[in-house]
Parts: C-alpha cells; sequence; structure tokens
C-alpha cells in the first residue's frame, strides 16, 4: 500500500501502541513489520487467530505468556554438530522450553481453538532436557553444582583448599617479624594468586613471588614459598572444574542437538503467539469486535461503532463511536460541517479500520462490521508544503490528487481532507468536483470533507455521490461527532463568529454578501435540524411515556397478583378457621354427651344435669357466633363470674397459662405480672396470660382427665400420642376421631395411637376405623418397646 498514506494516517503510531501490550522484544518487533496485506483468505484467517485468541484471553483472564528470549544465535551455534553452547545460552533455550511447554499444555485440551492449531502443533514439550538445563545453569550462565556429583566433590575440595591456604598464610604472617609486617595487613589475592603485603625491606628476607606492589613502593605482595605448593594443588583443582564444567555444557547441548528444527518451531510460534496475544489484548481494551471481510469483488462498507484507535489509548474522555454505511452504488461521501466537528479524524479513523484490518489486527469497530478488501488507500489529508521541493500548500495538495487520479481504481480507498481549497474557491470548486466524479467513475471508494457549497450539490440520482454530515449543536454550538449521512452540514461561519462576540454589523453585512443559493441551503438545513431536533425531542418524550405506562402497567399487574394471592389466601383462611370454630363446637357437644352419661351412671339427677349442659352447649354456641373474641379469656370470665370472683387473678387463684399449656396456683401479683407455681416450677407471665379456673365441688383444681385424648387450645400443638387404654368401644370411637381432626389441621404426619392387649376388641376396631378413614395413607401394629 501507499506509504504515503500509512504515514499520513499515523499507521505506525497505531501499531506501536498495539506492540507495547507483548510480553517480549521480539513480539513487539513482529507487530511493528505488520503491513496490510490483499489476499482476502490471509487476512480472515488472520483476523480468526486474534479473535481465537482474544477468546483465549477471555477463558483464562489469569493467563500470562512466559518469557520468550532471542535465541537466534543460540540456534545457529546448536546446529553445528560438537558444538557447546555457553551457560547463559542454555539457559535462554530451557527458559524458552518451559514456556513452550506451558502454552501447550494450556492450548492442547479439547481443541478449543483450532485458529491457534499452527502454534499448538509447532509447540515442544522437552521437559527432560530443560529440567536438566534449570538443574545444571542459573540465569547468569553459571554452571551450578547440582550439575553433577564430580562437580560437587570437586567445588568441595576446592572451597577446602581454599580454606587451607588462607590459614596457612594468616599463621604465617603472624610468624614474621613486626619490622617486615604492615599494619593492619592481611592475605589477599593479586594475579589470582593468594599473597601477603610485607614492607619493601623484608623482601629480601621472605622469598617467594611478588606479584604487585602499593602505588608508593613502600608494600610488596609477595606469595611465600609456603603457599607456592599448596597454591598449584588449588591450580590443579581449577583446572579438574573446568574440564568438568566444560563436559557439562556439552552434554547438555548434545540433548539439545536433535532437537535444534523443532526449538527454532517452537521459538517462531512463541513469537507468533505473542503477537497474536498483544493483538487480542489491544482489541479487549478497544471494546473490538474481529469484522466480517466482504467476499472478494463486494464493494459495500459498512462501519458500526467506529472509533479513532489512538484517540482510545489517549483515554482523554469518551470517544464518541460513529457509523458509516455505503452501499455498492454509493461510491463517494461527501462531508460537510463546522471545523473542529472531527470531519479530518473521521476520515483517518476509516483509513486506519480498513488498514488494521488487513494487516490483522481487530480494530476498534462494533458488530455488523463488514469491510472490503483494498489494494491500496490514498490520502490527502493536513498541510503538506514542501519548502525542499517549492511547493506551497495548494501545490502540494495537487501532486496528490494527480497520484491519487492516476493510480486508483476500483478497490482503492480514498481519503481527502478540505478537497477544493487552498485556491480561488471556483476553480477550487471545479477541480474538485472533476476529480471526485473521476474517481466516481474509476470505481474507487472515497470519502471528501469540503466545506464548498458547490460539492454540497452533487448528491443526485445516479450520481454515485451522497452527502454526509457531522452534527453539530446549534443551540450550545458545540459538535457532536455524530455522522449523519444523507445531508450536508452547516459551516456555522457567521454564526461561531457571532457567538465569540464578533461585531454585529460586520457580520450582518457579510451575511449579505453570501450566495444566495448557499444561504437558501443554509436556511433549509437549519429549518431541518430544528425539526430533526423537535421530532427527536418528541421521540424521547413518548419514549418517556411509553417507559412510564409500562410501568404503570407492570405495578397493576403485581397489585392485580397480589389482591388474587390475598382473596385465595384470606379463602384458606376462612375455611381453616370454620374447621376449627366446628371442631371447637363438637368438642363442647361430647363433653356435654360425656357429664350426661357420667351423671346417669353416678345416679345424678339426669334433668338437672343435662339442663347444665345445655346452658354450656348454649354458650359455647355464643362464643362460636363472635369468633373475634378470645376463646380462652371468655371462658375464663365465664368461669369467674361462676365464682363470683373477680376476672383480675388473685394470689391463690387456680389459673391456666395459656402461653405454655399448663395450670397452676398464683403466688403473687405485681406489676401486671404475675407469679405462678405449676409443679416444681414458678413462672412470672404477663395477667392476660392466665385464664381463671373453676373450682370443683370438693375444692380442688378442675384438671384435665388422665389418659385419653386432650384437646389443645386453638394456639397449642396438636399431640403426637393417643391413649386409649381403658375406654369402651364407643369412647375410644370418639378420642379417636378427634385426635386425628387435629392431627390433619396440625399438618401431623404421623400419630401414636396406644390400645393396650385386653382382649383385643379395642385394637380390632381401632384397625377397622383407620382402614376406612381416608386421611389415613397407612397404618401398622406397634413393634417391640
Amino acid at each position: 500500500m501507499s506509504g504515503h498514506a500509512l504515514g499520513v494516517l499515523e499507521f505506525e503510531r497505531v501499531l506501536d501502541r498495539v506492540a507495547r501490550r507483548a510480553s517480549s522484544e521480539l513480539g513487539r518487533e513482529r507487530i511493528r513489520a505488520l503491513e496490510p496485506r490483499t489476499d482476502r483468505d490471509v487476512v480472515v484467517r488472520e483476523l480468526g487467530r486474534v479473535g481465537a485468541s482474544m477468546r483465549f484471553r477471555a477463558d483464562r483472564p489469569d493467563f500470562g505468556l512466559g518469557p520468550v528470549p532471542d535465541v537466534g544465535a543460540c540456534l545457529a551455534q546448536l546446529a553445528t554438530e560438537g558444538s557447546a553452547l555457553e551457560g547463559s545460552e542454555l539457559f535462554a533455550l530451557g527458559v524458552l522450553l518451559t514456556t513452550s511447554r506451558e502454552l501447550r499444555a494450556e492450548l492442547t485440551p479439547a481443541g478449543e481453538f483450532p485458529e491457534l492449531a499452527s502454534i499448538e502443533t509447532r509447540l515442544v514439550d522437552l521437559r527432560p532436557v530443560s529440567e536438566a538445563i534449570v538443574r545444571s545453569v542459573d540465569a547468569d550462565g553459571h554452571v551450578l553444582d547440582t550439575a553433577s556429583r564430580d562437580l560437587k566433590t570437586i567445588r568441595d575440595r576446592l572451597r577446602g583448599a581454599h580454606t587451607k591456604i588462607v590459614r596457612k598464610l594468616e599463621a604465617y604472617l603472624g610468624t614474621l617479624p613486626e619490622r617486615f609486617v604492615v599494619p593492619d595487613g592481611s592475605v589477599t589475592i593479586r594475579d589470582g594468586r593468594y599473597v601477603v603485603p610485607l614492607r619493601r625491606e623484608g623482601r629480601g628476607e621472605v622469598g617467594g613471588i611478588v606479584h604487585g606492589e602499593s602505588q608508593t613502593g613502600a608494600t610488596v605482595y609477595v606469595e611465600p614459598p609456603v603457599a607456592i605448593d599448596l597454591m598449584n594443588q588449588l591450580r590443579d583443582l581449577e583446572g579438574e572444574e573446568a574440564r568438568e564444567v566444560r563436559r557439562i555444557l556439552r552434554e547438555l547441548t548434545a540433548q539439545l542437538f536433535p532437537h535444534a528444527a523443532s526449538i527454532r518451531g517452537a521459538w517462531d510460534a512463541l513469537v507468533d503467539f505473542d503477537s497474536l496475544d498483544a493483538r487480542a489484548r489491544a482489541a479487549v481494551a478497544w471494546d473490538a469486535v474481529v469484522p466480517e471481510i466482504a467476499a472478494d469483488g463486494a464493494r459495500s462498507l459498512s462501519i458500526h461503532d467506529g472509533r479513532h484507535p489512538l484517540l482510545l489509548e489517549a483515554r482523554e474522555g469518551a470517544v464518541v463511536p460513529f457509523d458509516l454505511e455505503l452501499e455498492p452504488h454509493e461510491r463517494a461521501l461527501v462531508i460537510s460541517g463546522p471545523n473542529t466537528g472531527g470531519k479530518s479524524v473521521l476520515l483517518k479513523a476509516v483509513g486506519l479500520i480498513s488498514s488494521l484490518a488487513q494487516s490483522g489486527v481487530v480494530p476498534p469497530v462494533g458488530p455488523g462490521t463488514v469491510l472490503p478488501i483494498f489494494d491500496d488507500v490514498f490520502a490527502d489529508i493536513g498541510d503538506e508544503q514542501s519548502i525542499a521541493r517549492n511547493l506551497s500548500t495548494f501545490s502540494a495538495h495537487l501532486a496528490n490528487l494527480a497520484d491519487i487520479v492516476g493510480d486508483s481504481n476500483d478497490r482503492s480507498l480514498v481519503l481527502i481532507d478540505e478537497m477544493g481549497t487552498g485556491t480561488d474557491p471556483a476553480e477550487g470548486a471545479a477541480l474538485a468536483r472533476a476529480v471526485l466524479e473521476e474517481l466516481v467513475r474509476r470505481g474507487a471508494t472515497v470519502l471528501v470533507t469540503s466545506h464548498l457549497g458547490e460539492m454540497k450539490r452533487l448528491d443526485t440520482e445516479g450520481s454515485g455521490i451522497v452527502n454526509g454530515s457531522l452534527h453539530f449543536d446549534a443551540e450550545r454550538m458545540e459538535p457532536t461527532y455524530r455522522l449523519v449521512k444523507g445531508r450536508p452540514g452547516r459551516s456555522y461561519g457567521l454564526a461561531i463568529a457571532r457567538r465569540l462576540g464578533f461585531p454585529g454589523a460586520v457580520l450582518d453585512r457579510a451575511e449579505g454578501y453570501r450566495d444566495q443559493g448557499d444561504a437558501q441551503m443554509d436556511e433549509l438545513l437549519a429549518r431541518l435540524e430544528r425539526h430533526e431536533r423537535e421530532a427527536r425531542d418528541l421521540a424521547e418524550q413518548l419514549d418517556h411515556e411509553r417507559m412510564e405506562a409500562e410501568r404503570l402497567r407492570v405495578d397493576v399487574d403485581a397489585r392485580a397478583r397480589s389482591l388474587r394471592e390475598a382473596e385465595r389466601t384470606a379463602d384458606a383462611r376462612a375455611r381453616e378457621d370454620a374447621r376449627k370454630l366446628l371442631l371447637e363446637a363438637r368438642a363442647e357437644v361430647e363433653e356435654a354427651i360425656r357429664t350426661v352419661q357420667g351423671a346417669a351412671e353416678g345416679g345424678q339427677p339426669v334433668e338437672e344435669v343435662a339442663r347444665e349442659a345445655r346452658r354450656k352447649v348454649e354458650q359455647a354456641a355464643g362464643r362460636l357466633r363472635d369468633p373475634a373474641r378470645k376463646r380462652g379469656t371468655a371462658a375464663g370470665r365465664a368461669k369467674s363470674a361462676a365464682s363470683g370472683k373477680s376476672s383480675t387473678p388473685a394470689p391463690g387463684d387456680s389459673v391456666h397459662v395459656r402461653s405454655v399449656g399448663s395450670s397452676g396456683r398464683v403466688v403473687e401479683v405485681r406489676s401486671g405480672r404475675a407469679l405462678v407455681e405449676t409443679g416444681a416450677l414458678r413462672l412470672e407471665v404477663p395477667l392476660d396470660e392466665l385464664e381463671l379456673q373453676a373450682e370443683s365441688p370438693t375444692g380442688s383444681e378442675t384438671r384435665p382427665r388422665r389418659g385419653g385424648w386432650r384437646g389443645p387450645t386453638r394456639d397449642a400443638a396438636p399431640p403426637i400420642e393417643v391413649d386409649l387404654r381403658g375406654k369402651r368401644v364407643d369412647e375410644m370411637e370418639a378420642e379417636l376421631t378427634r385426635a386425628l381432626d387435629e392431627a390433619m389441621l396440625g399438618d401431623l404426619g404421623e400419630l401414636r395411637i396406644i390400645h393396650g392387649k385386653g382382649t383385643g376388641a379395642l385394637r380390632q376396631r381401632v384397625s377397622e376405623l383407620l382402614a376406612g378413614d381416608a386421611r389415613v395413607r397407612e397404618f401398622r401394629m406397634g413393634g417391640v418397646g
């Protein structure tokens, strides 16, 4: 593609921003070397690989590619059989192998990313070799003691020899006369040999080999005779160490030699992946999606949510996206509007989006973007005057236009900024029109910006030219950077000058000098903008009202559902209350029957007992007519009235404690609370929790009978056991039926029935009743214990 156009578009600057996201310098260099491709299959494949890398990163947000060192020189040397790499070179290859193994492990499972198969197949897993390298050399290239057992033995002996020499020389230094010894002198090293510092006059007495002297010459560094043999032994050990190190390096190199080609392939694959990963990270940062590449020959251009990548990188506020659609019959878009409206940025963004996509970089676009393949991009943007070539701004533009017209075809993208300016407006407009029509005739895709009114009138049926504008808020006099296709834009030059305080008389005179056709077009555009703004405000208002109506509808539906639920709940509660009332009524009737039967058996006057029973039943019926009254409270008051006592409990009264379901005697009353003694316990409860109980004729407290079923109060939990022992069959049936009723109301899943053994009549009748009751799912006899 045209290097001039890519330079104008700042293509390399964008690539540099993408390259900064790479992990290695090699990856960065590969990104900076990218160029637009013109083979559609290559472009689609490369964008697909970047898309796969984006998915890979999304699935593994914590993944980080390991180091990818530059091992080009190492691999060249490794190709020579018998060579021995240095420790630092082996370490770099070990790092490369580790990174290759780790990435291969991430890419291999389940073939999740078929687009990256070319990378995965080139990666190698040479764990034994890489682990041997890690065990043998460090990052500085130093061969470690763990490289071999012999090396460790030699180095242990070396350390011992060093220590032995130092101690020997320190002891020797202590035997020398003070006139020969340098104050604070100690054993040191010169030329790799251990020496002691002596005064010059002691040199002849000590003997040995001199390995240097001080700057003044007063001190000489002597290797005394006693150290020469030890030093020779040390040198021998150092020779052994060097030979063992060289053997280890040669052995490690030999292990790598058979895999030289594979390692080179893995290295290239890692650099390739690093480049893809950096491009994927840039796409994620730009909130970009992989665009669709149009089929060969397709000329439509569709960009959705397009943004300039350098604006995104600058992060200086929100970047307004643009939508641009050119149908196949629309070859040129003439963009007009005020200065500072973003027209030049739009041209560069379109050029960069196409160039980046064809270079394998996902551009900052949204879903639905379709880009054709351009063989070349031409751009004439900005001031390109050249003093060296003696070209004015207009001449430079003419030179560019001449090249563009001569080289463009139906696979070219042409971007021209401020077309027709820089010379006489009439001539400039005529030239611009002729150039634009020629480019359309050649089939090029053209985007131009212009302030000339003549250019705005080229949008006619069949011309292949369509108008566009970048919207400008006329009320606030601010650009919105929103691209509007199909309508030219106003320049707002005089309006902006008036807002900035330019003299009104001068502006009024300028209005009179304007071309009438241009003035009428601006007036028409102003009316159109006003109507669009009113329509937009109306649409927003309708949307708001629609949302409010939807909210009210949802609220009404919720209220209706709540009301229906409340009705269902109330109906269920009413049925439950009715069942409880019927059970209470039946309990009162059964109690009256038992009272009459007991009187008959005990020889008491039946008529008098019957009248008392009827009175109790009538009282119960009266209570049932007023369900709002508390049953226990009413009964307590009735009993109190019958006994002539006050309704308020007093010390010594027998009471029933509703909250715990037990009876007792009041010990003390104070401050609205009573201390009640029930069995071995004393409870302090509120007075409204107590019911006064009537005394039996003998003065003893009336208590429920032992055995049998104890009917719970309305709020008490139903019993889980009913004792029928000692009952007649007719008594047993009433007790069992009542127990089953309460078990159903209390939602019990199981009821335990005790009937004893005896003659077996109770057991047989219980089984018959349970078998014929539809509420009983199953029953069984009791087991052992």
